[in-house]
């Protein structure tokens, strides 16, 4: 006759092993959804970054091209040119500044690359872009002629 203990601790082993396959089951199924909604998450994730990146790059562009001014055409402006556009005109930073408005430091400083010229400056270094040598000493000599009365 086999051991009633014996036959009662296989059973309960079988039992047990039924009741944790069970469970573990249930637990796969778990754990294999979460992966499948975090790989979605994490793509979405990439997803809205992108898209955060070019909204990004597209409000920081917008300054440099102003929408509210009506009939200004968008001028482009290169450090080199515009210093060799001053030496084809022989002047000096002082002077090239007066001619624009600006003091001769802010000319050094844009051919220079440390700052780039504003809308309204940008503008006039257009206007100035079709003068020639005497048409921008002549306009020197108009500048500088108040100044000496008026002083």
């Amino acid at each position: 006759m086999p051991n009633i203990a014996s036959i009662l601790k296989e059973e309960i082993l079988r039992l047990a092993r039924k009741e944790v396959r069970n469970e573990i089951e249930s637990l796969k199924r778990a754990s294999s959804q979460y992966r499948l909604e975090i790989a979605q998450l994490k793509r979405r994730v990439d997803q809205l970054e992108k898209q955060q990146a070019r909204v990004s790059k597209k409000i920081l562009k917008k300054p440099e091209t102003p929408e509210g001014e009506e009939g200004t055409t968008r001028v482009r402006f290169s450090a080199k040119r515009f210093a060799q556009q001053r030496q084809k005109l022989g002047l000096s930073a002082q002077d090239m500044g007066l001619l624009l408005g600006v003091s001769g430091q802010s000319v050094y400083h844009w051919e220079a690359e440390k700052t780039r010229p504003r809308q309204a400056q940008l503008q006039a270094i257009a206007a100035l872009r079709k003068l020639g040598k005497r048409e921008a000493k002549r306009k020197l000599a108009e500048l500088a002629t108040p100044e000496t009365k008026e002083g």
